[in-house]
């Protein structure tokens, strides 16, 4: 009986019993051996049950796309989980670029406006979600309570340098709770404009001792304030440039 040269690779066979035990990365890195091992490690008796493991949902497409392999679609669910799990990037937005203006009238008359620079706006939580307070004097206090139930408010975002503007709220009181403004926001950037962001503007004017306005955005499916750089990520949509090209 002859012996077989170390140099003749193995018989397919022999690539698809051993690769029940290697893991997928190996998996992609040995079908770069050759166009056979390609051919034998891509065989859906390898790849379906790595598939129904890791994807089962997308290892039920089969069914009814049977000239769909399996490592394709192993591929295709490992490219969604990456990009669930990759974190957003940073904002480019700073709150030091940011003027907020609001103002609060009746019928037409102002009540109380204010025009400043948001990073000099007390943020109580510091900087870890995007609510604002900003603090009343006496005499105008008592204007705002005087016409709460008839008043409309304006909060615009300005970039600095007065480059680019976006309003958060045009709206008159929408809701019964007493000083709350909420208006909701718009999706964010060029591609989704008629789609909605699951935001809010919140504004809330304080009443008897609480002498403050405060803003803010709200999500919509658990009614907390969005952190600092969720806010900044939305608002760059509308103040900076786009770069979905």
């Amino acid at each position: 009986m002859s012996e077989r040269n170390p140099k003749t690779p193995p018989p397919w066979e022999a690539l698809t019993l051993v690769a029940h035990y290697l893991d997928p990365q190996t998996l992609a890195t040995a079908s770069c051996v050759s166009k056979s091992w390609s051919q034998a490690l891509s065989l859906d008796l390898v790849w379906q049950p790595l598939c129904a493991s890791r994807f089962p949902s997308l290892s039920h497409l089969k069914i009814s796309h049977p000239s769909v392999p399996y490592h394709r679609l192993y591929v295709i669910g490992l490219a969604a989980f990456k990009r669930r799990q990759k974190p957003p990037p940073k904002p480019r937005l700073s709150i030091d670029n940011l003027v907020f203006a609001i103002e609060l009238s009746s019928k037409g008359v102002p009540v109380f406006a204010v025009a400043e620079a948001a990073s000099k706006i007390n943020n109580i939580q510091g900087n870890q979600v995007f609510k604002f307070d900003i603090g009343v004097n006496n005499n105008c206090f008592g204007g705002i309570n005087e016409c709460l139930e008839e008043m409309s408010i304006t909060w615009n975002v300005v970039l600095e340098g007065w480059g680019a503007v976006f309003t958060m709220m045009d709206c008159r009181r929408k809701t019964a709770a007493e000083g709350w403004f909420w208006e909701e926001l718009p999706g964010p950037g060029c591609c989704s404009r008629d789609v909605g962001s699951g935001m809010v503007a919140d504004v809330k004017v304080g009443s008897g001792a609480d002498r403050k306005v405060s803003v803010g955005i709200l999500r919509v499916g658990d009614w907390r304030y969005v952190s600092m750089e969720d806010g900044l990520r939305y608002l760059q949509h509308f103040l900076l440039p786009c770069e979905c090209y």
